[in-house]
Parts: C-alpha cells; sequence; structure tokens
C-alpha cells in the first residue's frame, strides 16, 4: 500500500518518475509535474482557442469532490453546457491525457448502448498529475497530503484520489468505463462508482479511500439488479477480505479483476 501511495504521488510520466529516482524529493517531482500540466494546458489551447479546452481541464479534481453525479460542464464556463462543449470534450479524450466515464441508464450487458454522451465524469490518465493539479493552488503539494497520503491518514474527502486511481487501473486492464446512479427515498442518489462487464452479466465497484462500514450503493444496487449481476467488489485501502457476496479488494490488486 505504501508503493501504491507512493506512486499516487509521483505518477508514471517518464519525467516525473526519473526526478524521483534520481532525487527522491517529492517537492522536486511536483515541480516537474507542473511543468507537465502547464504544457498539457498549452496543448488543449492549440486543440480549442477559446480556451474552454483547458478550463475543462483544470477543473477535474473540483468537478470530482463535488459529488454531482456528472462533470457540470456550466459551472466551470459560463453559459455552456455538455452538449455544446462536446467536440472539444472528444478531442480532449483523443489527446489520452484524460478519460470519460460514462453514466449508464440501463445497467445491462451492452452497456456502451444506453450510456448518455452528456453525462460523464472525467479523470486524469496520470494519478500523479492530478494530485499535483488537485493543489495547484498551493506552492508545494508535498506540504498539503504528502505525510497524510504516505501515513494512509489521508481525509475522507479527498478519496476521489483514488477512484482517479481506480479508474486509470481498469481503463489500463482494457475495461471501458462506466458508472450509474440511483435514487433514494430521500432525494439522494445511490452511486456505483464503476461498472464492467463480464460475459453476460455485470460487476458493480464501489472504492473507499480508507476502511469501511457499510455499502449501501452497492447493496441497493445488487438488489435492484440482481439477475444482471455476477461478481461485486468494494476497492479500498484495507486487506484482502469477503463481507457476505462482496469481495473487499486492496486497491493494489484493481487490475487483478
Amino acid at each position: 500500500m505504501r508503493d501504491i501511495r507512493l506512486y499516487m504521488l509521483v505518477g508514471g510520466m517518464p519525467q516525473a518518475v526519473d526526478t524521483y529516482i534520481k532525487t527522491s524529493n517529492l517537492q522536486s517531482v511536483d515541480e516537474k509535474k507542473r511543468e507537465i500540466i502547464e504544457l498539457y494546458k498549452d496543448d488543449f489551447n492549440k486543440i480549442d482557442s477559446t480556451g474552454r479546452a483547458s478550463q475543462l481541464f483544470t477543473a477535474i479534481p473540483g468537478q470530482l469532490t463535488g459529488n454531482a453525479g456528472r462533470y457540470q460542464v456550466s459551472s466551470v464556463i459560463d453559459n455552456q453546457d455538455a452538449q455544446r462543449v462536446a467536440s472539444v470534450v472528444a478531442d480532449m479524450a483523443d489527446s489520452m491525457t484524460l478519460m470519460l466515464a460514462y453514466h449508464i441508464n440501463d445497467p445491462n450487458v451492452g452497456m456502451s448502448m444506453t450510456k448518455n454522451i452528456y453525462r460523464y465524469k472525467m479523470f486524469m490518465t496520470d494519478t500523479g498529475l492530478f494530485v499535483t493539479l488537485a493543489f495547484h493552488d498551493k506552492s508545494f503539494t508535498e506540504n498539503v497530503i504528502n505525510s497524510k497520503l504516505l501515513s494512509d491518514k489521508l481525509d475522507a474527502n479527498l478519496g476521489y484520489m483514488y477512484e482517479n486511481l481506480v479508474a486509470q487501473m481498469l481503463l489500463s486492464a482494457d475495461y471501458k468505463l462506466f458508472y450509474h446512479t440511483m435514487p433514494t427515498d430521500n432525494n439522494h442518489n445511490y452511486e456505483i462508482d464503476f461498472l464492467i462487464s463480464k460475459g453476460s452479466k455485470l460487476c458493480p465497484i464501489e472504492v473507499k479511500s480508507s476502511g469501511y462500514r457499510t455499502h449501501k450503493s452497492l447493496d441497493a444496487f445488487c438488489e435492484n439488479f440482481s439477475s444482471h449481476i455476477s461478481d461485486r467488489y468494494l476497492i479500498y485501502t484495507k486487506d484482502y477480505a469477503k463481507d457476505g457476496a462482496t469481495t473487499c479488494l486492496p486497491v493494489y490488486m484493481t487490475g487483478l479483476i
């Protein structure tokens, strides 16, 4: 787990990895990642001269913390919505610097046929860059989360970092990224962080940044769609375990699903 948390801080960009190997200094790594992010933003401005692509990219961490169930374009760019920026987002995805997880309206095999192309979450393909971008307003990311992340004392509201990591690992394992939300009786939503398919069945995945006591969203989804479910997973930061029908996996095992 310490290795995977260190990876979350360094990431996989060759320049960042090389800097860490040579210096073992996370501040130097953070500075290198900031240079890469600025290059990304310059490239996005070439994709879209209006600056929308750069704005959408910069807002990725903030959008994941909002728990809104989708990327809310209008909160990032005035007078814009997902339909108006669809071509820009498609070009951004083609650059392979970000990942899109689409909402599934009807959880069933053949999820690509029922995805809502205007309702999505946006992740970054490199979690190291994601961590730096999340704290881009700070002079040095290490001062904010380094000790907490490495010592497994990450604040609960920073759990979206693990969600980005799981998205990256699932995509690397050749899974497409989908998710699903369901309304509850008290005007809130249950959310399945990721849905993958195996054969003719679905495997729902819930991500936790630490331990767990309950997994209500996972339980509700599996009850509602029991005939479609194969395996069900809770991905978290503790040891491998079984909790009834739920397989609890340490986050570093995500790629083995």
